[in-house]
């Protein structure tokens, strides 16, 4: 049987308060795309009561990017590579708390006999670099999971069904082999382990509030997908 976890790595964008200097003069950018995922933590708390389990963080990617590998060269942003290494090492240990938690419930899982659907919660900003992104969602897979390409197939028709108008686009606005941490449980889960990132452009969450609608088909459609086996 398979059981849903849930995980958010970029929704908040909180820091220590020892990384205030850091980021003085720099507050705005704190709180763009830039510092964290807009409405995805509003998404997350309303897919989790579908979940077996759900684990979201809040400190800022700008302080380390919990979406990536240890060995990343963007692991620290330009306001945290510098820094001296005790102070790296205390935000290498909420990462590692967080990443390490998390492979527990799958292995957990797993070794009691069952299978792990993970889908990490995310948001994208509409427009890149000037460059408008037309899609309204987008569900990325690793293609050559059989799995992954079958689930995230029957998740976009059921959002459609409900919602013919919106976009749903698979594999953009990024590829789902692109380093992040479904990536990085692949490999640890070459089995029993399906990992989907669900990506929602931020103009559905003024303000940090994921539209009610939003809301409500991306629950309805998944909790649909999860009941029916798809």
């Amino acid at each position: 049987m398979s059981s849903l976890l849930l995980t958010c790595e970029h929704g908040g964008n909180s820091h220590p308060v020892w990384l205030d200097p850091a980021f003085k003069g720099h507050e705005d950018v704190l709180k763009s795309h830039r510092g964290y995922d807009i409405g995805a933590l509003d998404l997350f708390n309303a897919l989790a009561p579908l979940a077996m389990a759900s684990m979201g963080n809040v400190l800022s990617r700008l302080c380390i990017e919990f979406n990536r590998s240890e060995n990343h060269p963007r692991l620290f942003s330009e306001f945290t590579k510098n820094l001296p290494a005790e102070r790296k090492q205390e935000l290498l240990g909420q990462y590692r708390n967080y990443r390490g938690a998390v492979e527990k419930l799958v292995k957990d899982r797993i070794r009691s006999g069952g299978e792990v659907v993970h889908v990490a919660v995310h948001s994208f900003t509409p427009v890149l670099d000037g460059k408008k992104r037309t899609m309204d969602a987008g569900l990325l897979y690793d293609p050559s999971r059989a799995a992954e390409k079958t689930f995230c197939a029957a998740w976009r028709k059921a959002i459609l069904q409900e919602r013919p108008e919106l976009r749903v686009r698979m594999n953009q606005p990024y590829k789902g082999i692109s380093d992040g941490f479904p990536t990085a449980l692949r490999r640890k889960f070459p089995k029993h382990y399906i990992g989907v990132e669900l990506e929602v452009n931020q103009r559905f969450a003024p303000g940090n509030r994921m539209d009610p609608g939003m809301l409500l088909v991306m629950r309805s459609s998944l909790a649909a997908v999860l009941e029916g086996g798809w």
